[in-house]
């Protein structure tokens, strides 16, 4: 019926990672091979250490050649690839490289418009008259401050050596406080205790 009619699905086309990952997959077989023609020849080559030289040497040498050609065609084959897959990676690097930059490009273009929207709500005029009525609230508020900081009943001048004698009137008074009066009873000098000599200057 396919034929007849002709098939209406198609199969997706490989992505680029999909041939990356069949080309490693070949890599990988091709360093099989050449791993075993590696063990092959080095077979043959104990081999013709351990001959004479003769038909037998000769027949063996033949096959060391063809393996040594083989060898030769899956090392040029795994060049190739190599080479193909580093291509391959290098596009799909730069593909994903600008991929992201095109997201970029799209957030940047989201979000200027959003400022641009954002920014034609706000009116300056209305923010600098907003400025000036709060700088004067604030002025004022100092000035209410000040007001309520102000002293009363303290005179504008005092002198400074009233103050000091003042200041070592309270020193005093503070000392005598911190003295117990038993302390002070028990530093006074008893009434029984005779005044010291008084020794005789002799002239």
């Amino acid at each position: 019926m396919n034929r007849i009619f002709g098939s209406t699905s198609k199969k997706p086309k490989p992505s680029l990672q999909d041939a990356i990952a069949s080309t490693d997959a070949r890599i990988g077989s091709i360093e099989v091979k050449i791993h075993k023609l590696d063990t092959e020849l080095a077979r043959y080559k104990d081999q013709m250490s351990k001959m004479r030289d003769g038909p037998g040497k000769r027949s063996v040498q033949q096959r060391a050649l063809a393996v040594l050609k083989q060898k030769k065609m899956y090392e040029a084959q795994l060049d190739q690839l190599t080479q193909q897959t580093f291509n391959m990676e290098s596009a799909a690097m730069t593909t994903d490289n600008l991929r992201n930059t095109m997201a970029t490009v799209d957030a940047m273009r989201t979000a200027n418009k959003e400022l641009r929207r954002q920014y034609g709500k706000l009116d300056i005029d209305k923010i600098d008259a907003m400025h000036d009525e709060l700088s004067d609230l604030l002025e004022q508020a100092n000035e209410i401050q000040e007001t309520m900081g102000r002293s009363y009943g303290v005179p504008d001048e005092l002198d400074e050596a009233d103050l000091e004698a003042e200041l070592d009137a309270l020193s005093q008074e503070v000392e005598e406080e911190a003295t117990p009066s038993y302390l002070l009873d028990s530093l006074a000098q008893p009434d029984f205790v005779d005044p010291a000599p008084v020794e005789a200057q002799v002239c």
